[in-house]
């Protein structure tokens, strides 16, 4: 690998979601697909042009197989043990148009089974940023001792090493994340957050402004806060950023985090200033948000301007 590439490592899920709203019921469709936070981001970083890598543990079953498929389809390198345990799965239940229930099957799976020796050193060691999410290290201690290797590898070869604290409360407690998320975000360089998320290890701190001081106070240079329809505000290298969000209507609110995250990481490949930097974050954000799936509706380069445009045909 010439160019400076993004190695991120966790666990992929295939993905069951409703059509259609109401109770799950005998003959309800349900639509296949492919999702994880650390796969999110890397396909949406490899859609703008760059290159990324994915380490991880995937199952011997044909989920598994559709997993690397679809993410060596999107130009994502894959590194994955084989496991013979089953690939883990997620639900997604639409029970009203507006409310939506998803439920983990992670236990004893291919992906919970990551560990240690399952990160190539060379691999982190080469790249150009190591993204991490507080949701492999919840996972279990296999997991986390992966993530710990991959932040050692990383800190130790000048990586840059990206954090997206990622709280996901059926995965774990607020003190159990807290305990956990601490170590890393003193060894980050760059933490991404939601307001709540960003208080799990500021707590006190309130309004964007305090709680991304917080955050670079605990080590990183930087932190950006994510605020959803309100747009985003960083702290980078001391410089304050602010960056209102790209109207646009909700269909599936599902990745738009991760996709922001790619957008971002992105540019920031790119050797881009933080102003275009988070520009792209915001308009992958919007893109996540106004398609169905986690990653299916996120833009090519080429795209970007699309939702400057105010016909619905771009003629």
């Amino acid at each position: 690998m010439n160019a400076p590439y993004l190695v991120t490592v966790g666990e992929t899920l295939a993905t069951l979601a409703a059509s259609q709203p109401g109770p799950l019921a005998l003959g309800a469709g349900l639509r296949l697909g492919v999702a994880g936070a650390e796969s999110n981001v890397a396909v949406g970083v490899s859609r703008l042009g760059g290159s990324a890598t994915w380490i991880s543990r995937v199952s011997e079953d044909a989920l598994g197989d559709l997993i690397l498929r679809e993410l060596r389809a999107e130009g994502v390198t894959t590194v994955a043990v084989r496991d013979r345990a089953p690939t883990s799965l997620l639900l997604k239940e639409r029970r009203t148009a507006t409310h939506s229930r998803t439920r983990y099957y992670r236990t004893h799976t291919a992906g919970a089974g990551l560990r240690p020796q399952d990160i190539p050193h060379d691999v982190v060691a080469g790249a150009a940023v190591l993204h991490i999410t507080g949701i492999t290290p919840a996972l279990g201690d296999g997991p986390a001792r992966a993530v710990a290797r991959a932040v050692d590898i990383a800190a130790d070869a000048g990586v840059t090493i990206s954090l997206d604290i990622n709280y996901r409360s059926l995965l774990w407690s607020e003190a159990e994340a807290r305990q956990a998320l601490l170590p890393l975000v003193r060894r980050s360089d760059l933490v991404f957050a939601g307001p709540h998320e960003a208080r799990l290890v500021v707590p006190g701190a309130d309004g964007p402004e305090e709680l991304a001081e917080g955050l670079c106070a605990l080590g990183p240079g930087g932190a950006v806060i994510k605020l959803g329809a309100e747009g985003a505000y960083a702290l980078l290298d001391g410089r304050s950023h602010r960056r209102p969000a790209v109207p646009v209507g909700v269909q599936d609110s599902v990745g738009a985090g991760d996709a922001f995250a790619a957008g971002y990481l992105a540019e920031l490949l790119a050797g881009e200033p933080p102003e275009r930097r988070l520009r792209t974050a915001v308009v992958l954000g919007a893109f996540a948000v106004s398609t169905a799936g986690d990653w299916e509706g996120l833009p090519r380069r080429g795209e970007l301007d699309l939702l400057d445009h105010h016909d619905d045909i771009v003629r």
